[in-house]
């Protein structure tokens, strides 16, 4: 067993875990990219086995579907939906539900990492507009954007890599994943409704949002075009990946902007953190420590084979090492028929847990904080706790009746 493969492996992994390592400016993607270049400049990895390491259909997917994104956000889409849904008629209990299922759709469709970058400063504006306290809303948008975003395949990255891993089909897993998805959504409005119960107003002073017009035919074109990809998704005749690329391509055709703006929205960190992770955990399996580490685990007790103990230890080690990470390492072991859905669902719904257990959870309270709303640790706690137990039972208790 190749003990340098294992201490890069080991120090990737100690990165992911503490979101970086002492005394050095790097992330977890610089960690993870770092690892890969010394598997390859050590010659532990070959350039060419490096690249075929990598799952390009799943890289390929992520990035035409970001590309996709790009255009609702160009065309003003997001501003003019939490806009017009936060200005309407409606109580703080219903305006709370409807943020929580127009977040939560969003999610499913768009990636919700996205969803929360758009909408958090319009809904900061907007409350402060109304008069009303915008933390239950800003932990509804993350943890909604979070549970919906598990109703399809491409809600999450987490989810992508897991649907083209084990070449899950759309349709069905609308099923799997869905329910689940909209029955958390209804419990983590009810959780947040509760907590602020009687404490919905607040007086703050209005800040100043730049917000992209919005563009009724390039929101037209983007909603078509995401249609017709659904659609094509749903039949299943071709490979995702190709239809995203698609799809990618007619945005990128755009007379109104530039190739560069839509590219610009591209998360290029998140895709160098996959291509890291993937040479990283290739080198690991090859090395035979892997599945050594998979037997060890179902000699004590803890058979990644069986469906009980896979939802666990993904819901767990989700909230460790992070989600991505962690569906990489236990993806080997994914053999059980529920398998893919039981990965997708359990570590998107652990995400809540704390804040650091989703990019969405990160990517709301930073542009609450930018827009004079500060929102703890222990403010996210007292909502994502109970939301993440509750939705994961909720979970639990449909896999065990679909077994």
């Amino acid at each position: 067993m190749d003990s340098f493969v294992l201490v890069v492996f080991g120090l990737v992994y100690l990165g992911m875990i503490l979101g970086g390592l002492p005394g050095l400016r790097l992330d977890r993607t610089g960690v993870a990219l770092l690892g890969a270049i010394a598997l390859i400049a050590f010659e532990r990895v070959g350039p060419t086995e490096a690249w075929n390491s990598i799952d390009v259909a799943t890289i390929a997917l992520l990035f035409g579907l970001m590309v996709v994104s790009a255009q609702f956000h160009f065309s003003g889409s997001y501003a003019a939906l939490t806009r017009r849904l936060a200005h309407a008629e409606l109580s703080p209990p219903k305006l709370l539900l409807g943020l929580c299922f127009a977040a939560g759709l969003l999610s499913a469709l768009l990636t919700n990492d996205v969803v929360c970058l758009a909408m958090a400063p319009i809904l900061v504006q907007a409350c402060a507009e109304r008069r009303l306290d915008p933390k239950p809303f800003l932990l509804a948008l993350a943890a909604s954007a979070n549970v919906g975003s598990a109703a399809t395949l491409i809600g999450n990255p987490q989810i992508i890599l897991v649907g083209q891993a084990l070449k899950l089909d759309f349709a069905r897993y609308l099923v799997e994943g869905g329910v689940p998805a909209l029955l958390g959504l209804f419990a983590t409005w009810a959780v947040i409704a509760w907590s602020w119960r009687g404490k919905w107003t607040c007086d703050m002073p209005v800040p100043k949002v730049e917000v992209t017009p919005f563009d009724r035919w390039e929101a037209s074109k983007g909603w078509v075009l995401l249609g017709a990809l659904i659609a094509l998704f749903l039949v299943g005749r071709w490979p995702r990946e190709a239809l995203a690329l698609a799809a990618a391509g007619l945005v990128l055709l755009s007379q109104s902007r530039a190739s560069r703006q839509f590219l610009g929205l591209v998360d290029w960190q998140l895709l160098v953190l996959f291509m890291g992770l993937f040479v990283v955990n290739h080198a690991f399996a090859a090395t035979g420590a892997s599945a050594k580490s998979f037997a060890w685990l179902a000699a004590h007790g803890v058979d990644l084979a069986n469906p009980v103990a896979l939802f666990v230890v993904i819901a767990l080690a989700s909230n460790v090492i992070s989600n991505v990470p962690a569906i990489m390492l236990v993806l080997p072991a994914a053999t059980h028929p529920n398998a893919g859905p039981i990965l997708a669902v359990a570590s998107t719904f652990a995400g809540n847990l704390f804040v650091v257990g989703s990019i969405a959870n990160l990517i709301v309270i930073d542009q609450a904080a930018q827009h004079g709303v500060r929102i703890s640790w222990r403010e996210h706690a007292r909502v994502g706790i109970p939301v993440t137990l509750i939705t994961l039972a909720i979970a639990a208790v449909w896999f065990w009746l679909r077994a």
